[in-house]
């Protein structure tokens, strides 16, 4: 069931009259348009009289007859100014609006007809289907106010109905309590936005720290870069420098050479022009110019550049390792920080035991226990009992027995050579001193078959190759 409000329409009706009386005015003399009517080739309207006036303001030397122009002008249009070019017809060669002469005799009367006396307006609404009645309840049913004969007689009999104060208090209070859980809401929103906001703020500053830190690397390798290339290129060129003054020492010697061979060559010349033989004779013995001559054609005591002298590829760089090391260059994951601090940790470990074993006197066993993991051992012709390059070590206790040395008396030790393939045996007349358990059960062994020997098997040299 609709509500009829007496003042609904007739609101709505002035409103849209109002807004086509504001189309009807004319920019010149801002009162409705009267006819006629002339539309401008920019589509904006003017009245006649009004489009005559201001031809005449902007072309006052133009001479007029009456109210007929009799030459062709121009003026700007007052909305738009936009330049209208006249015939010689002038503002009468304009073509009139039909349309808008129209709407303005349709709006003229629709005043007219509006101009009534409208009826009172009831303060309260009234019933659509009871003229008479008030609207009075609230029909819960159907969610609708209404009056009581509707409730009594009509559609609602049916239906649950409530006071209407009741209705309006229950639900302007929902209202009330909509609106200001609502304005909490977009107060929250507007704290959630302000955190936001805060937040954007640090990520910009952390991104610029953290910009900075990553630059700040970047220029310290590039640094190290810079410091690293000019070492390198100072050797280069100190060499290069020291091979040229040689070069250019030579040169100055083989220079001095022909020059001092080209004054001899130039002074026998000179003699050999000479046409008496006894003062021929007499300056070739002065001047010794065969010896001279002699003497210049042998350079053999002049110093010459070696073959290769001039190669400088001893200082060829590979930069390979170094360009996979920094396309590698990342940034540092959680995880990662884990096993780095874990890997320094026992890296500091090996240092701090390696140290120790080398400031404390220690048995040899360690001290190659503890360097053999970086450098393998090579065999040595004066160690007592070598090692295989590629063998790896074992516990302490297998290294210290391997490398126990062996004592023999005095009077049967003979010396030790090491040929580079063939093992080598040391005959000896009594067994050692000290031997370990595998040695001897492998000497007693030999003394079964072949008699009393202290053998010693380098068998690995057999294996290198």
């Amino acid at each position: 069931m609709s509500i009829s409000l007496g003042y609904s329409h007739s609101t709505k009706q002035e409103g849209t009259m109002d807004s086509l009386e504001k189309q009807l005015i004319c920019p010149i003399c801002l009162e409705m348009f009267t006819k006629p009517v002339v539309i401008l080739p920019c589509q904006h309207n003017l009245c006649r009289k009004c489009a005559q006036d201001i031809f005449q303001a902007s072309n006052p030397y133009l001479s007029t007859r009456g109210t007929t122009v009799t030459s062709g002008g121009r003026f700007r249009c007052p909305s738009c100014r936009h330049e209208v070019v006249l015939d010689r017809h002038g503002v009468y060669g304009l073509q009139r609006n039909l349309l808008v002469e129209n709407i303005i005799d349709m709006y003229k009367q629709e005043q007219e007809s509006s101009s009534k006396p409208e009826p009172a307006r009831c303060d309260q609404p009234m019933c659509e289907e009871h003229a008479d009645e008030k609207i009075n309840i609230y029909c819960v049913t159907c969610g609708v106010p209404t009056c009581s004969l509707c409730k009594v007689f009509g559609a609602h009999k049916d239906c649950d109905v409530a006071p209407l104060n009741t209705v309006f208090n229950k639900q302007k209070t929902e209202l009330t309590d909509c609106i200001a859980m609502l304005v909490g809401n977009n107060d929250r929103i507007q704290g959630i936005m302000s955190q936001l906001d805060e937040t954007c703020k640090t990520v910009e500053e952390n991104g610029r720290r953290q910009k900075s830190k990553v630059c700040e690397s970047f220029d310290h390798l590039y640094a190290i870069l810079e410091e690293r290339k000019g070492d390198m290129t100072l050797k280069i060129n100190a060499e290069q420098q020291e091979k040229l003054d040689y070069i250019n020492g030579l040169m100055r010697k083989y220079r001095e050479h022909l020059e001092n061979m080209a004054k001899i060559v130039e002074t026998g010349i000179q003699t050999m022009e000479e046409s008496e033989m006894a003062t021929f004779l007499q300056c070739t013995f002065d001047l010794s110019l065969s010896t001279r001559l002699v003497a210049g054609t042998n350079i053999s005591n002049l110093d010459k550049v070696e073959r290769g002298y001039d190669n400088m590829d001893h200082y060829a760089a590979n930069f390979e390792r170094e360009r996979r090391a920094l396309l590698t260059i990342d940034f540092v994951k959680d995880d990662e920080d884990d096993d780095d601090e874990f890997e320094d940790g026992e890296e500091e470990e090996e240092v701090n035991g390696v140290t120790g074993v080398t400031r404390t006197e220690v048995s040899p066993a360690a001290a190659v226990a503890a360097t053999v993991g970086a450098n393998p051992p090579k065999p040595q012709l004066t160690s007592p009992l070598p090692q295989r390059p590629t063998e790896t070590l074992g516990d302490t206790a297998t290294l210290a027995r391997a490398t126990t040395p062996v004592h023999f008396p005095t009077s049967t030790t003979t010396p030790v050579q090491f040929p580079n393939t063939t093992p080598v045996n040391f005959p000896s007349a009594e067994p050692p001193t000290q031997m370990s358990s595998d040695t001897a059960s492998s000497q007693q062994n030999t003394d079964d078959k072949d008699g009393p020997k202290h053998v010693f098997s380098f068998s690995w040299l057999n294996n290198q190759k």
